[in-house]
This record gives structure tokens, sequence and C-alpha cells, in this order.
């Protein structure tokens, strides 16, 4: 599993960005965008289309550069070049889209990347510890409450929910500072949310910090420690999710409070 940041922890943000601007072309897209995200803590990124969450979020792990602006992971200063640094950083990212390979096995998918190899020659010749990586996958999805009829059957085979909660394990187990979620529970049924959910919440609760973003605002609310609400490229609103209603947060959104995004 990646170390993250093996500097002295002197604060418990884990996530910090501060005054991200990022502009396409013409598209000023954030607008010096600020975000934090505590160990253990769940924040909600929500906004209206085109407020700018997944492009800051692609900024956080190294998906895109922005033009200016501060990443910080536990107070440390980084540059983030690429998602793959993200992760030796100790961040993952789910998105929406999986990247996940649906003839390979669960615990295939669990380990893609990070496969453990047989001792001796036989690693050397590339054959797998397949029984030590079934009972890892299997140990990790418990840990989370996750159950899955076999863990050797192929991803095709799972439920858009159960995907979705491997997905999350699967990031859950090799980060140290945080996950980032695009969209994690879009065009899933109740019973699958509910699947998606619980682990976001098993993953804040081993320490993580999780920035998710989604739509489903009374949902994200109920599960959130806090929400930060975007607009027009630049974050309007940081709250405990406690302490707003939907309506608010909605209104918010779309500039319908009398104050102006400046």
């Amino acid at each position: 599993m990646t170390a993250g940041l093996t500097a002295q922890r002197t604060t418990d943000v884990a996530i910090r960005a501060t005054a991200i601007v990022k502009s396409f072309g013409h598209v000023q897209a954030l607008r010096g965008a600020d975000i934090e995200a505590r160990a253990g803590e769940i924040v909600a990124l929500v906004g209206d289309n085109g407020a700018g969450k997944s492009t800051l979020a692609k900024i956080i792990c190294g998906s895109l550069q922005p033009d200016s602006g501060e990443i910080a992971f536990w107070g440390e200063r980084v540059a983030v070049q690429s998602i793959v640094h993200a992760n030796q950083l100790g961040l993952s990212t789910v998105y929406q889209d999986l990247a996940q390979a649906p003839d390979l096995t669960v615990a295939e998918n669990f380990f893609l990347g990070r496969e453990i190899h047989a001792a001796g020659l036989a690693g050397r010749l590339g054959v797998l510890a397949r029984g030590e990586m079934e009972n890892e996958t299997r140990d990790a999805l418990a840990q989370l409450g996750i159950r899955l009829k076999s863990i050797t059957a192929p991803v095709r085979e799972l439920s858009g929910g159960q995907r979705q909660a491997l997905a999350v394990a699967r990031a859950n187990t090799w980060a140290t500072t945080g996950l980032i979620m695009d969209e994690p529970t879009a065009a899933l049924g109740t019973k699958q949310t509910a699947i998606v959910y619980r682990t976001i919440r098993a993953a804040a609760e081993r320490g993580l910090a999780v920035i998710v973003i989604s739509h489903d605002i009374p949902r994200v609310l109920e599960v959130a420690h806090r929400v930060s609400v975007m607009r027009h490229g630049r974050v309007v609103r940081n709250v405990p999710s406690g302490e707003t209603s939907v309506d608010e947060v909605i209104a918010w959104m779309l500039g319908s409070t009398g104050e102006k995004a400046s």
C-alpha cells in the first residue's frame, strides 16, 4: 500500500485547495476556488452544471493542472503532476465511469496495477499469488460490509452498485490521505446507492478525508459532515451539513439569495 506523504503531520487538514484558477480558452472554469477536507470528514461538493466541481476535483487529483493556486496535503504544499502521483501521495479518485476490467475477477480488479506475484521462480515468470489476492480482497470488502457472492466471478456479473462499491473499497484500501468521488451514485437505485454511501462512511471512519461530488443533494446532506457550494467557479458557501437545508443549498447554487458571486 502507498505510504503517502512521509513528513510529520502537523494538521488534520488532509486536503486543501486554495485560490484555484483554471481556464479553457476563453472559458474561466475556476475563479479562485477554495476547499478543504479534514481527516475523517466527508465534504459534499455541490453546484449547478458548469459550476466547476469536476474541474476542481480533477486539479486536486492531478488529472488537470491549475493556472494558479495551491494544493496542500497534510499542510504540505504539493504540485500534483498526475493521477499516479496523487496515488503515491495517498489520494484516490473514483469516477462515475469506473476504470474496471469487466472480464477480470473481483480480486483481479481490486489488485489491478498492484498485483501480488508468487514467490520464487514462478513469481519472476509472472505467476500471480491468486490465493493471497483473493483473501486480501475478501477481508477488505468485509471491513466495509460489502458482501459479494464470489470474488472469483468476473466484474461484469456484478450490479452497478456492487461495481461502484468495489471501486470505493479499492480506493479506500490504497488511500492514506483521502478519496475524491465524482457522482458515485449516478444512475444507481436506492439499494445500490445505500451500498455506496455505506462504503463512503467506512472510508471516513478509517480516517480518510472524503470529497463527494453529487447532484443528489438530499442524500449527500445526510452522509456529509460539511457542504461546499460552488457557483461560477467559486465556492460561495461552506457550512456544516446539519446547519443548512436542501432549499438553502439550492438557493446558494442558483444565486437566488440576493448575494453575488464576486
